[in-house]
């Protein structure tokens, strides 16, 4: 009985297959390809995984080299047309504060130069402060960077940007490192970089200040580009309702940004790894 009703069927789908045009063996590859899942279903929910665990702060190009380390083969663009497709965007909005009350102490010469690779940690570091908002309450962050691998090396939190918070955000990060001598210390023309305490500091430690000149800041683009980063991935994310709140947010940013946000430009790896790795080559 169950063979006669092959028969039939097997005759139905000849005759269907006829009038369609259609090629037996066409046919059944279709139906066997619509059986099995989506190839794209899985790297889609690893593409979602990967943003969302790094709370929407990753591009298509990190998110690419994060699927490349997990094992993945897939191409950039691939990668691109599947965030769209998610609706996955990272958007980039930056401000800056500007410290800058004209010549009220020493202005030293720009001795970076707008170069910023350097072959080996403490070699160049460098320094900016950025302003944040929380209704009618300001906070500052005052952070010293390493332009070997881009980690933050120290930063302080304060109210206001005064001579404090400057001057203690760069004293840690002398504490940070036994040889000193010939380190560079670049900074823009602020008044808290042009200021006797500062020098005092450097010329304790035996460490070189370097300036951006007046209102270039691409003289200092690397600090720059971590404010323009912490502004877009984290505080214009989240909806802050006390400063409080906001410097709790920024030491975990800072803790994510140095040991587990990947950088292009760092072969893609975290500034931790990026070091650990060269230290141990």
């Amino acid at each position: 009985m169950r063979a006669i009703i092959a028969l039939k069927a097997d005759h139905r789908l000849a005759v269907l297959l006829e009038v369609a045009g259609l090629a037996r063996s066409t046919f059944f590859y279709h139906q066997t390809r619509l059986g099995r899942p989506d190839p794209r279903a899985e790297l889609e929910a690893a593409i979602g995984e990967v943003f969302e665990r790094n709370r929407g702060r990753y591009g298509h190009r990190r998110v690419h080299q994060e699927l490349i380390g997990a094992g993945h083969r897939v191409a950039k663009k691939t990668v691109l047309t599947l965030m769209r497709k998610l609706a996955l965007v990272c958007r980039v909005r930056r401000r800056r504060h500007i410290s800058y009350r004209g010549q009220v102490g020493h202005i030293a010469a720009n001795l970076l130069d707008r170069q910023f690779a350097t072959p080996a940690p403490n070699r160049v570091w460098v320094t900016d402060v950025t302003e944040f908002r929380v209704g009618d309450r300001k906070l500052y962050l005052s952070p010293v960077m390493d332009l070997f691998d881009r980690q933050i090396i120290s930063y302080t939190l304060g109210p206001s940007p005064t001579l404090e918070l400057t001057n203690t955000s760069l004293e840690a990060a002398l504490e940070s490192v036994e040889d000193t001598v010939g380190l560079l210390v670049h900074s823009d023309q602020g008044f808290q970089y042009q200021h006797r305490s500062w020098r005092r500091l450097l010329d304790e430690a035996g460490a070189r200040q370097s300036m951006s000149r007046k209102g270039n800041c691409l003289d200092n683009a690397m600090i720059e580009n971590f404010f323009g980063h912490l502004k877009e991935e984290m505080f214009h994310r989240i909806h802050f309702h006390d400063i409080e709140a906001l410097a709790a947010e920024i030491d975990m940013y800072i803790h994510w940004y140095n040991t587990e946000r990947i950088s292009t430009t760092l072969n893609g790896l975290s500034p931790v790894r990026y070091r650990a790795q060269a230290i141990a080559a």
